[in-house]
Parts: structure tokens; C-alpha cells; sequence
């Protein structure tokens, strides 16, 4: 629940104060009315506003004064200057000061309220903007997971709790979480951090070339295999192999990687030698691999080597809290060549808290990427998003008001996502936040045509 919005009054007119007060407090904003300058300052060292109403013309401190104080304690609280001796010059000198705006007396109470809506939005995004620097700049690495949700606190608590040791870690959550960002975190955390950190994703090759990436290969091995080369196994020694959808990976290479578990030891494709290696294993799944286990796809000794500390990382509808620092960080991250990054209009960031994101992050990094190339001003608006299916009401029911299903919902998504794509599907794969190989699955299910090329793996 969002706190209440604070505004501090401060006008030496009593029924002023007193009829501002009241008007507000009844639309549920909590207010604190003060008579002079003075009072003011002393009431922002001990408590945070969102915006502050201040009368330009006072005893002792004036407002143009009180403006600057003001902005020294809290640089981000909005201030709408009021004054009932209105000027053009005294506007212009504090709006150069950083106030948000200025209104003469007498000014309708109705134009009050939504001037102050407006001040908090932009006190509100300012705060949030903060909060993600100190996020950017904390020196914990593990930190560089953003977010403070509770679910989200929670997964760092554990990341630091199994990051000293040397246990194999299984990673689970939907696809587009950060689960490699969770495996890089224990790895910086741990006594392995000045040592390679390697990551592979199973889906991404076939069996062959995935036990030739892992393991390497001797040479002469096969056709084309000119110099021996060694497998991402050898590469991490002494550091940490991350494992993406491991799951995918077949039988054969299951009880390849088991040997590695056990023993620490594994030879190259194409010859017998057996090698010794030190590397810290950590997998991720957006699969149940109990599931898996039961139905005879997936090794149960493997299952357990591999999940002796489970990390669940939360899909982003459960920790809908931390979109908006998320949003400031891919705001930054797409920050123009030159100028300040674009910013997002308090509509367009209530839309992205209601939304699902069945992509989770990866999807929330693509939306903003493309609002922010598509956008022509300096604000990101709702019309600048480019969400799934079922977002709206509207867009949750068919021509004839009935709902639709969840699979023709999925099929106009991602045709949707190709089209925008150009019909390059490796760029729609990684925008919806699924493998290449998912994606390849998911056209032929939905009958879209998967062009010349053939299904990778």
C-alpha cells in the first residue's frame, strides 16, 4: 500500500491555511500548515514532503528564501509558490529556482488539487530516481540486483548465505527473471570471485555441439576438428560454470555432467584421457525438474547434486514494487548519446504495474528499450508502450465480448512481436524472453511459418 501524499502549507494567512488544509485532507492527503518561513525549514528536518504550498510575500523569511531552504533539505520536493501579489518577475525568479509552478490568489481550490497531483507524480518519480542511483552505486555486488521488494530481499539473504561456499546451487524461476544475474552474484560473493565466471544456456545448442562446449574435444575428434580446444569446464577451473535450462540437456550428457559432480574429473570428446577440474557448478530451470524426474527425462542422483541449495527467483507480477526502479535503470541504460535519459509519465508507469509481463524482466528491458527509441519528446507516455495481449479489458475478450483463450492470446503476441521484429526471429526470440529454440517450437505450434531457416538444435 503507498504511503499518503504529505504537503506542507506554509502561508500566514490563517484561513488560507485553514481552507487549503481541510480541502486536501478531505481528498485523503495528509497536511501540515505552517505560518512563516521559519517554521517551514524546521518542519523538513524532521519529516519528508512530497510537495510544499509556499506564499511568496511573508513575515521575516520571505517565500523566494524559504524556496532555496527548502530545496537544501529536500531536493525533492516539488514547491508551487502563492502569492496574492502576483508578478511576473517574482514567477520567473522561482521557476529559475526550481519551484513547479506558481499560482496568484485567489486561485480555484479544484486547480489547487490537481496541481498538486501533478507536483507529487514528479516528487514521486524524482524519489525513485534517487533510489536507483543509491542502487547503482552500493558496493555489495550481489546489490546489483535491483530491487527491495521483500521477495526480492529475500533472494539476496540467500545469495549471501550460499555464496562462501562451494555447494552446487539450482536456480529456479520463469524465463526472463535474472537467473544469470543470481548465478553472477554468488559467484562475485564467493572465495571464487578473482576467478572465471563462465555461463552457457543448454537450449541454445544441440547435443553434440553442447558436449563440445562443455567438455571440448580432442583433435581429430571429427571432421574440422583441427586443434585440440577445451570445454567451458576447463575454461572455469578454479571458477564458477553457470548452466542455463539444464533441463534441455539429454540423457547422455546428464551423466557426463554427473561424473563431473562426483568426481571433478572428464575427458575431452574424442579421446580418454580423464582431467581434473575445480569448478563450482551452478544451474538454472524454468522447468519442474521433479516433474521431469518422475516422467524418466530427467537423472534423480543428478536432480540432488545439483540441488543442494534452490534459489527461487520471483516472476516480476510478484514484485510489482520494484518496476519502477527497474524502469529508471533501463531509462538510464538507453540514456540518449547526448542528454539526460528519457523519463516515464506517472500513466505510463501505473500501465507497467498492471501489466503481467509474462517476460518478466528481459520483456521489461525490451519494452522500455523500444519506448525509448520510439518516443519524440523527453517523456515516455502510454503511447510510446508496446505491451502484450490482455493488457486492456478490451484486448481480453474476443469480437463477440467472449473471452479468449490463453493460446490465441500467446499466438497474436507473438505474431504480433514478428511483425514489429521485421520477421527476424532470433530479435523475437530474445524480445518475448524465450530461447530460440522455444520460439521455433511455438511457430510451428501456432502454424506462423518459420521462414527458410530450419529449427535450430
Amino acid at each position: 500500500m503507498e504511503r499518503e501524499i504529505r504537503v506542507l502549507i506554509v502561508d500566514d494567512e490563517e484561513p488560507f491555511r485553514h481552507l487549503v488544509r481541510d480541502r486536501l485532507a478531505r481528498k485523503g492527503l495528509m497536511v501540515r500548515p505552517v505560518d512563516r518561513g521559519e517554521a517551514a525549514v524546521e518542519a523538513v528536518k524532521g519529516e519528508e514532503f512530497d510537495v510544499a504550498l509556499v506564499d511568496i510575500r511573508m513575515p521575516g523569511m520571505d517565500g523566494i528564501e524559504l524556496l532555496r531552504r527548502l530545496k537544501e533539505e529536500q531536493p525533492s520536493l516539488e514547491v508551487i509558490m502563492i502569492t496574492g501579489h502576483a508578478s511576473v518577475d517574482t514567477a520567473v525568479e522561482a521557476m529559475k529556482l526550481g519551484a513547479y509552478d506558481y499560482l496568484p490568489k485567489p486561485c480555484q481550490l479544484s486547480e489547487l488539487e490537481v496541481l498538486v497531483a501533478k507536483a507529487h507524480d514528479k516528487a514521486q518519480l524524482a524519489r525513485q530516481n534517487v533510489l536507483l542511483r543509491e542502487e547503482l552505486h552500493r558496493r555489495e555486488r550481489h546489490d546489483a540486483i535491483i530491487g527491495r521488494s521483500p521477495a526480492v530481499e529475500q533472494v539476496k539473504a540467500l545469495i549471501a548465505r550460499v555464496a562462501p561456499s562451494s555447494s552446487s546451487v539450482l536456480i529456479t524461476g520463469e524465463t526472463g527473471t535474472g537467473k544469470e544475474l543470481v548465478a553472477s552474484a554468488i559467484h562475485r560473493l564467493s572465495a571464487r570471485t578473482h576467478r572465471p565466471f563462465i555461463a552457457v544456456n543448454c537450449a541454445a545448442f544441440n547435443e553434440n555441439l553442447l558436449e563440445n562446449e562443455l567438455f571440448g574435444h580432442a583433435k581429430g575428434a571429427y571432421t574440422g576438428a583441427a586443434e585440440h580446444k577445451p570445454g567451458l569446464f576447463e575454461v572455469a577451473d578454479g571458477g564458477t560454470l553457470f548452466i542455463d535450462e539444464v533441463g534441455e540437456m539429454s540423457p547422455a550428457l546428464q551423466a557426463k555432467l554427473l561424473r563431473v559432480l562426483d568426481k571433478g574429473e572428464l575427458h575431452r570428446v574424442g579421446e580418454t584421457k580423464l582431467r581434473k577440474v575445480d569448478v563450482r557448478l551452478i544451474s538454472a530451470t524454468n522447468r519442474d525438474l521433479l516433474a521431469e524426474v518422475r516422467r524418466g527425462t530427467f537423472r534423480e542422483d543428478l536432480y540432488y547434486r545439483l540441488d543442494v541449495v534452490a534459489i527461487a527467483v520471483p516472476p516480476l507480477r510478484d514484485r510489482r514494487s520494484d518496476i519502477a526502479l527497474l524502469v529508471a535503470y533501463f531509462l538510464e541504460a538507453n540514456r540518449p548519446a547526448a542528454g539526460e535519459p528519457k523519463r516515464l509519465s506517472a500513466r505510463a508507469l501505473d500501465l507497467l504495474q498492471q501489466y503481467d509481463w509474462p517476460g518478466n524482466i528481459r520483456e521489461l528491458a525490451n519494452v522500455i528499450e523500444r519506448a525509448v527509441l520510439l518516443s519524440t519528446g523527453p517523456v515516455v507516455g502510454p503511447e510510446d508502450l508496446t505491451l502484450g495481449p490482455g493488457r486492456s479489458p478490451e484486448a481480453r475478450a474476443g469480437p463477440s465480448g467472449a473471452p479468449v483463450t490463453l493460446a490465441s492470446l500467446e499466438r497474436a503476441h507473438i505474431a504480433r512481436i514478428l511483425e514489429l521484429e521485421g520477421g527476424n526471429r532470433a530479435r523475437a526470440a530474445k524480445s518475448l524472453g524465450i530461447s530460440l529454440r522455444n520460439f521455433y517450437r511455438k511457430i510451428k505450434k501456432y502454424r506462423l511459418g518459420a521462414g527458410p531457416d530450419e529449427e535450430p538444435g
